[in-house]
């Protein structure tokens, strides 16, 4: 056995990356937002094609700059990315980690836009004004540091880690399932959970109104969000809907006291754990005597060889339905966390080890870019095994094949494995995307 075939690549089905990418681009556009300083006679690499070779390789499962150094001579990535597969090799580990730090705050402001912008640009070409209801949520996480050298690198109690916490921001459409990714913010480790919301919000906000002006739109957030501006804010919108969380306090445990109650002896009559739902008008000190509809749930939860346990909970809201069916609603924002999951284990959200915060958040963006393209390369594939794969196995199906790429004057040709397990998914992916059949 010999590894001595500089024409084979194991990830033949990055060309669905590039048929995509092409389609939306996503890559281009937010490659663009970043000022190139360097002198014409010694740039070898361009930032876009740097920042595709990287956004690229971590949706193939590539975590770090350190795979660059193989990576750079694979024929199929010199293909996808520099349409070359015998062509000049790609930017190297060292190159790839000045690209990473030379990212200014200006720019990246300007490529978080336009990734939101090509997601939202992409789903008003796939429905067209026909959305009544478009959900956002938002929700942070952490990701742990590495050492103690990197800038704004702080302890988070909730964690119990030295972290940064990343926003995300996820959209869905209608009664459909899936929730996109288009938002993707790094902060400091001791970022409060509302920190950035507002701004986010309005951002977003501006982007639906002009793509889907007559969609309502429906914002779920969990208690960290919870304060007076934001309240306010979302109160002067409209056609706005809302389920925000809040923190238990005394006034609002006194609420609650007869249903809990209530749902004590039930659960006691039943041996089961019980809920009800019910609400009530609520206005905190610092919402200026404005009172809100909150929306309660006196639970009791028995759970096997444990003390039975009472589990209030709280949600504000200005919907009209009914106390149980906009908890169920407020309750189904806990998706995102299996989004969140996702890019942790499936794209190394958390890989966040660089010295400035800058570069992480560069880091970030190039990751979110990637599970968009991943997000995007199965949307037409609703009514296939694949509509609900997550990124671990679209790219074990689709991406992670064993090709040798063989290129001529006149054309270039793709040999792919013949025993694909998955051949009639990539094929009908491939379609999708703009094959033709020969």
């Amino acid at each position: 056995m010999a590894f001595d075939d500089p024409a084979t690549s194991s990830d033949g089905g990055a060309v669905l990356l590039a048929a995509v990418d092409r389609r939306l681009g996503l890559t281009a556009a937010m490659a663009g937002c970043l000022r190139d300083a360097r002198r014409g006679a010694s740039v070898q690499h361009s930032k876009s094609a740097m920042f595709t070779q990287r956004v690229y390789g971590l949706a193939l499962g590539y975590e770090d700059t350190n795979d660059a150094d193989r990576l750079r001579k694979d024929a199929m990535m010199r293909l996808v990315v520099a349409g070359d597969a015998a062509g000049q090799e790609l930017a190297s580990q060292p190159s790839l980690s000045r690209f990473e730090n030379s990212a200014t705050i200006g720019g990246l402001y300007r490529m978080g836009m336009t990734l939101a912008q090509r997601v939202f640009d992409y789903h008003r070409k796939r429905l067209g004004r026909r959305v009544r209801q478009i959900t956002i949520d938002m929700d942070p996480t952490d990701t742990p540091n590495y050492g103690d050298q990197q800038e704004l690198s702080f302890y988070n109690s909730h964690y119990s880690n030295y972290c940064y916490l990343p926003m995300l921001g996820f959209v869905s459409f209608d009664e459909e399932p899936d929730q996109y990714l288009f938002a993707a913010v790094l902060r400091p480790g001791n970022a409060p959970g509302k920190q950035g919301a507002c701004g986010i919000l309005k951002r977003t906000l501006a982007m639906v109104r002009e793509r889907f002006p007559k969609a309502r739109v429906l914002v779920r957030l969990d208690s960290g969000f919870a304060c007076p501006e934001l309240f306010d804010y979302l109160d002067a919108e409209k056609r706005l809907v809302y389920v925000v969380g809040v923190a238990k306090n005394a006034v609002l445990e006194r609420r609650v006291h007869r249903p809990m109650g209530t749902a004590r002896r039930l659960s006691r009559e039943s041996g089961k754990s019980h809920a009800l739902f019910g609400e009530t008008r609520y206005a905190a000190r610092s919402w200026k005597k404005c009172t809100r509809r909150v929306i309660y749930k006196a639970e009791v939860v028995r759970l096997a060889g444990r003390q039975p346990r009472d589990n209030a909970r709280f949600v504000v809201t200005n919907l009209r339905s009914g106390a149980e069916r906009v908890y169920e609603i407020y309750r189904m924002r806990g998706e995102s966390e299996n989004r969140i999951k996702e890019l942790k284990l499936g794209l190394l959200l958390d890989r966040t080890s660089c010295t400035r915060f800058r570069a992480n958040q560069l880091r970030v963006l190039m990751t979110a870019a990637s599970y968009v393209l991943l997000q995007t390369l199965r949307c037409p594939l609703a009514k296939t095994s694949l509509a609900r794969k997550q990124v671990e196995s679209l790219r074990l199906m689709l991406l992670k094949i064993g090709a040798r790429v063989m290129s001529s004057m006149r054309r270039t040709v793709i040999h792919m494995a013949a025993n694909h397990p998955w051949y009639d998914e990539w094929l009908t992916a491939a379609r999708a995307w703009g094959a033709v059949p020969t």
